[in-house]
């Protein structure tokens, strides 16, 4: 209840339109316990009496009423679903920004069809809960309720007796509560699984197809489809069983009124029209309580959802604005790194008292064997992760005692992957900075060495390029990425091995624009091929989470270290494939 309580405070700004469909829902409602009432005056007054009065008031009476009902119906329809959809809405924008305000250690825990499957399939559920099951328990609650105020006023004796089957009912439908929301847990998780299943293959087709491995991947899902098969198959198990049970108590109920009240009626203390009537609202009664249960279900299964949602909402971010943080000026591009010391977890230090210092205007190129933490050293930067020990600062200030939008709005990131978006040529460059013109995009394009290519795509700038650029090369994408950083114009940069997925003749022209690019700007350049890095102010070898050597190009080859160690290998490998 706590779940359903906090998902209905997301209604409170639709209370007048829920209201009013609440108000159609009690007078239609109200239409089917008119029903009965025309029985017994059918029975004990046209029948039995031969009032012909009686019955065109009746005749007159049902047409008027379904006339309303049928106006009443479509009121609580529309409005219970404008509501509903509403809330759903309002739930997702606030769950998609909530994904957005997560930093990257997050989403590196996470499958990305998981966080799809919140958005989609969680919310999915409860917008089930919200407009159908809400409509159900409202109107048939309506029913219940007067049903057994109509019972009470034709005989309170056999509408007691009535009622004390009723508690039966209600412990069944909390038994089997907590047990389909135990379900429904599950079969959100396995609905969730296949989502995340479905992104990651699909994503990752070149690579099935290459090592034909479709039938792997075919039995792979055949599995997890199973699963939620059996997932989903445990939940109508559970329904099954609910319905009988309290069908059951409610042939019961009817049983007692078919003997206590054709007792009275033999004994004359109660009209036959009355039992027919008293009856009817007692089917009136068992069919509510039928479908409550059935809605109570279905709320249980939804709330499972919720809680995986509000769990969501929930979570707090580690990575986020001081509340005294201010916003920091225009840099000069300064970058020191003192005593930095970083671990994802506390088992194993990623990087290791580190001491960087960059000043305005430098390109530090860093570099060594995979895992030496290359790549966290510029995440820092950025603050994607806070340091274990020590500080990272940019001009003398810490990067922790800013807004974090203020920070990244001055560092531009080239990675070695470039992520393209789905849209326009234009649009991925525009990406940099929203409000440039055409002519500023085209400029930046231009210094990116991508113009030419890009005026000979078939609409140009207007091209659509396809889901992560799919149909331009990796040289050109990367063009791309350099173009929008450009037309941030950060004061730092950050370029993660942006030439290293690269031919030759890509590489060139990519180097070329990357080194107009970093003029003027203190650049941090984590390089796999060492060619690249020649002219760095300053080199920081790594290894194993510490630095080991730092210096010019020159000054490293004379100390015959690590580095000269892996140039060497670079160089020969280099003139073997030559000769």
């Amino acid at each position: 209840m706590n779940n359903y309580k906090r998902l209905l405070q997301f209604i409170k700004p639709y209370i007048p339109r829920l209201g009013m469909a609440v108000v159609c829902i009690i007078l239609a409602a109200a239409a089917n316990l008119y029903v009965p009432w025309i029985i017994k005056d059918l029975i004990d007054k046209v029948l039995a009496q031969k009032d012909m009065m009686t019955l065109n008031l009746l005749g007159a009476g049902i047409v008027v009423v379904f006339f309303f009902r049928g106006i009443f119906y479509y009121g609580q329809t529309y409005l219970v679903s404008y509501v509903a959809e509403k809330v759903i809405i309002d739930i997702r924008e606030i769950l998609y920004k909530k994904f957005q305000e997560f930093q990257l250690a997050y989403y590196e825990k996470q499958q990305t069809g998981t966080i799809m499957s919140y958005i989609t399939n969680d919310v999915a559920a409860l917008q089930v809960a919200l407009v159908n099951s809400l409509i159900d328990l409202v109107t048939e609650s309506s029913i219940f309720i007067g049903s057994v105020c109509m019972m009470f006023y034709l005989d309170w004796k056999l509408a007691f007796v009535t009622i004390i089957v009723v508690p039966l009912i209600g412990q069944a439908m909390k038994i089997f509560g907590r047990k389909l929301k135990a379900n429904g847990a599950v079969v959100q998780e396995r609905t969730a699984d296949i989502t995340s299943l479905l992104q990651e293959t699909i994503s990752a087709v070149r690579v099935i197809k290459s090592f034909v491995r479709e039938d792997y991947e075919i039995e792979r899902f055949k599995k997890q489809n199973y699963l939620n098969f059996r997932a989903n198959m445990k939940g109508v198990q559970l329904m099954s069983l609910l319905t009988p049970i309290v069908e059951f108590l409610a042939a019961v109920i009817v049983t007692l009124i078919l003997w206590f009240g054709g007792y009275q009626v033999v004994h004359g203390s109660l009209t036959a029209g009355s039992l027919v009537a008293f009856l009817t609202y007692a089917v009136n009664l068992a069919n509510p309580v039928k479908r409550i249960s059935r809605v109570f279900g279905t709320v249980q299964k939804a709330m499972a959802a919720a809680e995986r949602v509000f769990n969501v909402l929930d979570t707090e971010e580690r990575i986020k604005d001081k509340e005294n943080a201010m916003i920091l000026p225009e840099v000069e591009g300064k970058v020191e790194f003192k005593n930095v010391s970083f671990s994802y977890n506390t088992e194993r230090p990623v990087l290791s008292n580190l001491s960087i210092k960059a000043e305005p205007g430098q390109v530090v190129a860093i570099v060594g064997p995979s895992g030496a933490g290359k790549t966290t050293i510029v995440n820092l930067i950025p603050r994607f992760y806070d340091v274990t020990e020590g500080t990272v600062s940019i001009d003398d200030v810490d990067v922790r005692d800013v807004k974090i939008n203020s920070l990244r709005e001055q560092i531009g990131i080239v990675p070695q992957e470039t992520m393209l978006f789905s849209d326009t040529v234009m649009h991925n460059i525009r990406y940099g900075r929203l409000e440039a013109s055409d002519e500023e995009v085209v400029a930046a394009a231009k210094a990116a060495n991508a113009h030419h290519f890009i005026s000979e795509l078939e609409n140009g700038y207007d091209t659509k390029i396809g889901e992560r650029g799919i149909t331009l090369s990796g040289g050109q994408r990367q063009r791309i990425a350099i173009a929008r950083a450009i037309l941030k114009n950060p004061r730092i940069l950050i370029l993660d091995e942006a030439t290293s997925a690269l031919d030759t003749e890509s590489e060139e022209l990519v180097q070329e624009a990357l080194d107009k690019l970093m003029i003027g700007r203190t650049s941090f350049v984590i390089a796999h091929r060492l060619s690249t890095i020649l002219q760095a102010d300053n080199i920081i070898v790594m290894e194993n989470g510490e630095m080991v050597e730092s210096g010019t190009h020159s000054e490293l080859l004379a100390k015959n270290g690590l580095y000269g160690h892996l140039y060497n290998i670079q160089f020969n490998d280099k003139k073997s494939r030559q000769v």
